[in-house]
């Protein structure tokens, strides 16, 4: 067991004038299961970053750890290559046997370290590198989203192995997986850091308690305050008005005047303006009081979609189809019927693999006419409603490049109100003058969500819109989805997403 301790910690990235952190103190054990949480763009990569020493920054981090990090780079090279020939490159010191026995712990076989690399489903090669993460004695290790883009199954695997190890900093912004795996919470809020025990839905408990706390506690400041500077204001008027009868007066309307009232005149001035400094001064403290609260506060703004009405129910049916593609040996979908009816929000859900991808795009080549891509249907029927308008977002988003004006004419969106949007989604204004390639991968998908919201359609199909999306944004989506009732097709694997959202869920 040992400590971490994080002094003052300040960083910012050449050429950025805003700083990441700035002199971020706190003190983290690693025998803890921490759970990292942030919005996207809020510094959790870059502080993982800083641990491993790969940036300088201003400030002290004391600690005797040694830290590993989750997910490796693989070389080209060694995609080709099994993975018994690169773990001593990914983890100095590795061995084997160890590997072996962590990934019987992941319930899959050794023969995965003897396969090609690129020949491994993403599931597997996920359960590669953690058996070799894990293979170690005493790191702290570090590990970044390791459920993007696996299945149901292989997240339910990755959640039981992860919840009987310690000794690790999860970034993850599936709820399931983080009250499952961790013991304490690391959260990078809006103006603060903390560290609390528990997991991410007793945090997000208490946060909500102290949320609500502070609301009140600030409209209660607000009435003081506002009850101080009326006073104030009334008090100094009397005091102004009782100065000016000091000098001159009209003994024929006033003959209990004289002048020596003026003393007593300008005594009961002075005790008026001593009023009206201690009404100041308990404004002051009213308003130091309430300086702090809400700075954490996550108030997302509600989204705005516009969906469209289509003038049937029915505006997917697939019959008994035969799917696949023209260059491959066999095919992927195999008498597969399913309908899609307006109104519904269906999710796909199977293993990697399995076919939903085909699917979507076999849908969207049908919408376009048929002559899209190297998608054959070999048997069977696939149809889509006449005129249908669909709102796509893609799981992948490395064809995102160039600047966000660009961006917005290719798509025809309206570029001031898509800025707009992407504030709401919590994209800071400064990051709008960077090109896409430079985003995370947060953000590019925030970039992709906004543009689908911003496209009027009968039906939304979104493959994999989640991943990397930070846990705030999405029940910002969820309450949206909800409030438009959006005619959707679906891929996604967080669990609570689905559970909220669906009103189908299709097996393949």
């Amino acid at each position: 067991m040992a400590q971490i301790h994080v002094t003052n910690l300040t960083y910012c990235y050449e050429g950025s004038f805003d700083n990441i952190f700035e002199n971020v103190s706190f003190s983290i054990d690693t025998n803890w299961k921490l759970g990292f949480i942030g919005r996207n763009g809020k510094g959790k990569t870059t502080f993982l970053n800083i641990l491993l020493g790969k940036y300088e920054y201003q400030g002290s981090i004391a600690t005797s750890t040694v830290f590993d990090y989750f997910p490796y780079q693989i070389s080209e090279q060694e995609m080709g290559m099994c993975a018994s020939e690169f773990l001593e490159r990914i983890k100095p010191g590795c061995e084997e046997w160890r590997v072996i026995c962590e990934l019987e712990k992941l319930g899959v076989l050794a023969e995965l370290l003897y396969r090609p690399f690129r020949s491994l489903s993403h599931g597997e090669r996920t359960k590669v590198l953690l058996a070799v993460l894990f293979s170690g004695d005493h790191d702290f290790l570090l590990i970044d989203e390791p459920t993007n883009h696996l299945d149901q199954e292989s997240r339910e695997v990755v959640k039981r192995y992860l919840s009987g190890k310690k000794g690790f900093i999860l970034v993850s912004h599936d709820r399931d997986i983080l009250d499952a795996c961790i013991d304490h919470v690391l959260v990078l809020n809006r103006k603060s850091i903390e560290v609390q025990s528990g997991n991410f839905s007793s945090w997000w408990e208490n946060k909500t308690r102290r949320d609500n706390f502070e609301k009140m506690e600030n409209e209660k400041h607000l009435r003081e305050i506002a009850s101080l500077r009326k006073s104030v204001d009334q008090s100094r008027r009397w005091a102004d008005k009782n100065e000016s009868t000091k000098i001159g007066f009209d003994p024929a309307k006033e003959p209990d005047r004289c002048i020596s009232t003026r003393a007593y005149i300008g005594a009961k001035t002075k005790k008026m303006q001593s009023r009206v400094k201690q009404y100041e001064k308990r404004m002051e403290r009213e308003i130091q009081e309430k300086e702090g609260l809400l700075q954490d506060i996550e108030n997302p703004v509600a989204l705005k979609l516009y969906p469209m009405k289509y003038h049937k129910d029915r505006l997917i049916s697939c019959k008994a189809a035969t799917i696949g593609y023209e260059n491959g040996r066999q095919d992927v979908l195999g008498n597969f019927s399913f309908e899609l009816m307006q109104g519904e929000r269906v999710f796909l859900h199977g293993e990697n693999g399995c076919g939903k991808s085909t699917l979507i795009k076999t849908i969207l080549s049908q919408a376009a006419g048929g002559n899209q891509g190297d998608i054959r249907i070999a048997e069977g029927a696939l149809q889509t409603a006449t005129g249908m308008k669909i709102s796509y977002i893609n799981q992948d988003t490395s064809f995102l490049k160039g600047d966000m004006t660009a961006y917005c004419a290719e798509h025809g969106l309206d570029e001031s109100l898509f800025f707009a949007l992407l504030r709401q989604l919590d994209i800071e204004r400064v990051q709008f003058t960077k090109r896409l390639e430079e985003f995370s991968e947060g953000q590019k998908k925030k970039v992709l969500i906004a543009s689908s919201l911003m496209t009027p359609a009968h039906l939304y199909i979104w493959d994999e819109p989640l991943n990397y999306i930070d846990v705030f944004s999405r029940m910002q989506i969820e309450e949206l989805i909800l409030k438009y009732q959006p005619t959707m097709l679906l891929v996604d694997h967080d669990l609570r997403f689905r559970e909220k959202i669906a009103t189908r869920i299709v097996e393949l």
